[in-house]
């Protein structure tokens, strides 16, 4: 117990806000005495910076980084300042899940923008200026990130598809829903927060980072505390150091406040 984080990586979804987006009084009490003790705290979202930016401002976070786009974006803010972007060709990832499953809805990120879709997505799920898109338009040029959403699955089914398609060439997520998100190969959360430690010149032995989905498995294995939230699948689970309570429960805040005594 004599170990202390010099910088806490944060999810977002189910780790900082509930499933409303909603962030609990207890949880931003706890970042801010964190950062009150000199602590960096970086959020790494599966999000873009449209919709991480609130949660940057109720966290009331100083200047600094927030990872975005599982990765593929590094905004420092404010004021916003895109500091990396990461892009691929997503042709042959669309193609393939198309040609599976046509009523598949796709978006292509847009980043300081919004996203280019290629129909409505159930309320909620994107933020930023959505704009209609064919979808060979939208993917014939580099991209940083693409969503491929069908309201009609579940997350299983994309575990499935995903895995039997046999994805080249890029990085994909599957979340809560039927949602898989597409970045360039080798790209997640543990790349852009290396990048971040090193920029402030911190060991990856002292990083507490804390996520509570698939998205998360690269950032607990590579950070020196790797926690999940009791939400989280086994598989995430699995690759944690520690697994705290349910993000309802406060499994969260009882995690930072384990390094404010």
């Amino acid at each position: 117990m004599s170990w202390s984080p010099q910088l806490v990586a944060l999810d977002v979804d189910g780790t900082v806000v509930d499933r409303d987006g909603k962030l609990p009084d207890p949880v931003r009490d706890a970042v801010a005495e964190l950062l009150d003790r000199g602590v960096l705290v970086v959020l790494a979202t599966g999000r873009s910076w449209h919709g991480t930016e609130e949660i940057f401002d109720g966290l009331q976070l100083p200047a600094g980084p927030a990872i975005c786009s599982n990765g593929a974006v590094i905004v420092s803010y404010p004021p916003v300042e895109v500091l990396r972007t990461v892009t691929f060709d997503a042709t042959e990832a669309v193609t393939k899940v198309l040609q599976r499953q046509p009523d598949t809805l796709v978006a292509v990120e847009e980043v300081g923008r919004g996203y280019r879709v290629s129909g409505p997505f159930p309320d909620g799920d994107l933020t930023g200026e959505l704009i209609t898109t064919d979808v060979a338009e939208m993917i014939a040029q580099p991209v940083t990130r693409v969503i491929l959403r069908d309201p009609n699955s579940t997350d299983e089914d994309f575990v499935r598809l995903a895995a039997e398609l046999g994805l080249h060439g890029c990085s994909y997520f599957i979340g809560w829903s039927a949602w898989l998100d597409i970045v360039p190969e080798g790209v997640n959360k543990a790349t852009a927060l290396a990048e971040v430690a090193e920029r402030y010149g911190i060991d990856r032995a002292d990083v507490l980072a804390l996520g509570d989905g698939r998205n998360d498995l690269e950032m607990l294995r590579w950070a020196g505390r790797g926690v999940a939230l009791g939400e989280a699948p086994d598989v995430v689970k699995a690759v944690a150091d520690h697994v705290t309570d349910g993000f309802d429960d406060g499994g969260t805040v009882t995690e930072l406040r384990r390094w404010l005594h």
